[in-house]
């Protein structure tokens, strides 16, 4: 249903216009909304008119007029002055609401729409049919954006986004719980991505200097029509998820970008489990202090080259040689070796993965 703020400022509008005072009430005959102060014979006077069969109705100098839905009474209007422009007036008033509801509904419906779109319950040709009635375009490309925050308080993310992304550039904003937001977005022309990354890095930039919100934003691959819309948006909850076991330091997380993370975690734990054991035996590295995997990060970045990675580290080349080959002593793993290497990095992820695990179930 429409605010009363936004029937009270169409209010405020049309009398800055015509000179006329409108009021609106409900069936009930309480006040909605008014351009002057409410008085109990008006209150009286609506409350008598809501029963008559009548749809306008002149009482002395007060214009009754009612503002129907579908056949459905909702208010009742009334224009007060003695003018024979003064019923003229109430009739456009009486349009503008109807218009306003008929808007709300279409904004409310689109949103119900999308929600399902999202959740899969939608059949293929209710998909198509609605989203011809609602006058959404089924051939745009589109991508979802998952914006997660735990801080999201009245609504300031969602209407955050909403002034920044417009409906009228295919662009949707809805949400299916209470944990983040979700924004459809429409791509008419630059599908690259950096542009994608672009976006998201804009949504975390916006929401942390307006709204001083730490966010997380993910984001699934773009789709070329709106019946693929849910698999994008399942694309951009794995990323989030897989973010926050293996790219903890990173506020965007792109489901293109997850690499072996996203492999590991659609592994079964028992499997994962195994991995460990046949790797690391008894020797499990838990607790790998802060300076090894520092260390062990930088040595991954610069593809195995001591040399480079001691210099960014302000190391000795040796100091960096006897760091590794501790971990060899440990594990058995040479991390100089590429095989060797790459199996100690998955085994880590694996095991981060099993820890990510054991704290969902506590």
């Amino acid at each position: 249903m429409i605010s009363s703020q936004v029937i009270q400022t169409s209010l405020d509008e049309l009398k800055a216009i015509t000179k006329v005072d409108l009021s609106v009430y409900d069936t009930s005959g309480g006040m909605v909304a008014s351009t002057e102060e409410s008085s109990d014979i008006a209150a009286e006077l609506v409350s008598g008119f809501a029963n008559s069969p009548a749809d306008s109705q002149v009482i002395g100098n007060r214009h009754l007029l009612k503002v129907l839905d579908d056949g459905e009474l909702l208010y009742i209007l009334l224009a007060k002055g003695t003018s024979d422009d003064v019923y003229m007036v109430g009739k456009i008033a009486v349009c503008q609401l109807q218009n306003l509801i008929i808007a709300y509904k279409e904004r409310f419906d689109r949103n119900n729409f999308f929600q399902n779109l999202l959740l899969d319950n939608l059949l293929l040709v209710d998909i198509y049919n609605r989203a011809r009635k609602l006058h959404i375009e089924a051939t745009l490309p589109r991508v979802v954006y998952l914006i997660e925050t735990k801080m999201e308080k009245d609504g300031i993310v969602t209407e955050l986004l909403k002034g920044m992304f417009s409906s009228q550039a295919g662009d949707y904003i809805t949400s299916v719980d209470e944990k983040s937001v979700i924004l459809i977005k429409g791509m008419e022309k630059d599908h690259s991505a950096k542009a994608l990354q672009t976006v998201a890095d804009t949504i975390v930039a916006l929401l942390n200097t307006e709204a001083l919100l730490n966010v997380k934003v993910s984001y699934g691959t773009v789709v070329p029509e709106l019946k693929d819309v849910s698999k994008s948006y399942k694309e951009a909850k794995m990323a989030l998820d897989v973010g926050k076991i293996f790219y903890a330091e990173k506020n965007v997380i792109a489901y293109s970008a997850l690499g072996i993370g996203r492999l590991i975690y659609q592994l079964p734990v028992n499997l994962c489990k195994l991995f460990i054991e046949e790797i690391f035996g008894d020797n499990l590295p838990n607790e790998l202090d802060e300076e090894t995997m520092n260390t062990l990060n930088k040595f991954f970045e610069n593809n195995l080259n001591v040399s480079e990675t001691s210099r960014q580290l302000f190391v000795h080349r040796n100091t960096l040689v006897y760091r590794i080959e501790k971990i060899q002593k440990t594990t058995g793993l040479d991390l100089r070796n590429f095989d060797e290497a790459l199996t100690f990095k998955i085994a880590l992820m694996v095991v981060n993965y099993m820890k990510y695990l054991d704290s969902q179930e506590y």
